[in-house]
Order: structure tokens, then sequence, then C-alpha cells
């Protein structure tokens, strides 16, 4: 009876595996992959070092961990911030402002993912490929419906709008990256900045006006490439 209190009293193992991510994560984003000790990261979340290898197996296991639960938090809170049936740009809008309201209030987790994984090593850089191209797909998905529906073309295929949707999650990322480095600008401001930089483009290929590459031999595109 008495063991079987004890025993009630215990951190399910659950919980006690996440405080040592949580500490995982804060000391992987804020000293890099290298600098950080599994001594630190054990007294960070308030266990022996024993116990996270009795967990987590290895430093390299642990990263991996860590890289893996940031990544599916990132990728959910995208998939769960974009309500269907909007028009496009407010889903494109409000899939941006979770992406930036995530990674602004988790800088330790976007400097794991964004930073510490794609420098050491691609096993690494392989688990945030993953997770980017879920990203990639889900805003391919995104763009191609709003096509669609302005091209009055079911048919349209996703391939035409693949690699404005890359150029949109690599934007967003740069852009992160330089909101949690820079005091004072908020998610919402962040997001803001990349609609204008990038709607007015979409804007115009959804109204079916895209813009032509100049032929060769025109004249104002050798006065531009002089200018």
């Amino acid at each position: 009876m008495r063991m079987g209190a004890v025993k009630s009293k215990r951190m399910p193992r659950a919980v006690r595996e996440q405080q040592m991510l949580d500490a995982a994560v804060r000391t992987f984003g804020r000293r890099g992959y290298m600098a950080a000790s599994m001594d630190e990261i054990a007294e960070l979340a308030g266990v022996s070092k024993p116990l996270v290898y009795l967990y987590l197996n290895s430093k390299d296991d642990l990263f991996t961990a860590c890289i893996r639960r940031e990544a599916a938090a990132l990728a959910e809170a995208v998939r769960a911030g974009v309500r269907p049936g909007l028009p496009a740009d407010r889903q494109l809008w409000e899939g941006l402002r979770a992406f930036f309201t995530h990674t602004a209030r988790n800088p330790d987790g976007w400097s794991v993912l964004h930073l510490q994984a794609r420098t050491h090593g691609e096993r690494f850089a392989a688990e945030v490929a993953a997770m980017r191209a879920e990203i990639v797909a889900f805003v391919t998905q995104l763009i191609a419906a709003a096509a669609r529906e302005a091209h009055r073309d079911p048919d349209l295929p996703e391939r035409e709008v693949a690699g404005v949707a890359e150029a949109l999650v690599g934007a967003a990322e740069s852009l992160a990256a330089w909101a949690n480095a820079t005091p004072g600008v908020t998610a919402k401001q962040a997001a803001a900045t990349l609609m204008n930089f990038a709607w007015a483009g979409l804007g115009n290929l959804m109204a079916d006006r895209p813009w032509t590459v100049p032929e060769e031999g025109d004249p104002d595109a050798a006065v531009a490439q002089a200018g």
C-alpha cells in the first residue's frame, strides 16, 4: 500500500520527458547544438543526467526528439490557424499570422529548426526538410484552390503554383528569423509585411494578370538592364 502511494506520486514518464525536451529546446536554441551539454540540460530539467540518457538515449537522439516536437507543433499551428471557406487572401493572412505568432512565442524552438538543425548534419536537416515540405504542400493547396476558383479551372495542376508556395515559405522563414532578432516587431507586423510584399503579385496571378518575361530584343528590357 505504501509502495502504491509512492508510485502514484511519481511524475508520469510522458510529462517528465516533455520537461526534458523543454529544457533541451531552450539549451539548444540559445547555446547551439555543439555548445549544449547534457549536464546543463539535466540541471535545467531538474533531473539527473543518467535519467536523461535513460529516457532519450543520446545527445543526438535528444536533439532529434526536439526537432520532431517543434516541427510538429509549428506545422499544426499553421494548419489550425487557417479557417476553410474564407477568401484566398484571408486564408493566407491567417496562415502567416499563425506562423509568425508561433515562431515569436517559441524563439528557442524556431532557432532549433531554422538554425541549429540545418547546420549539424544530414540526419537533422532531413527532419526539418520533412516539416518544411509539409508546410509547402499545405500552402500549395491553399494557393492552388484559390487559383482554380479565380480561373474557373478545376483541373489547374498544383505544379502551376508550387514555385510560388516554395518562395512564400522561404520568405516567411527568413522574415521570422529577422522578426525574432529585431526588437519591437510583432507577429502581426511580420505577417502584414509579407502580405504587402506577396499579395500584390498573387492577387494579379489570381486575376490572370501575371507578369510576363520580356522577349529577347525588347528595347524596354535592354533599358531596364542598363539601368
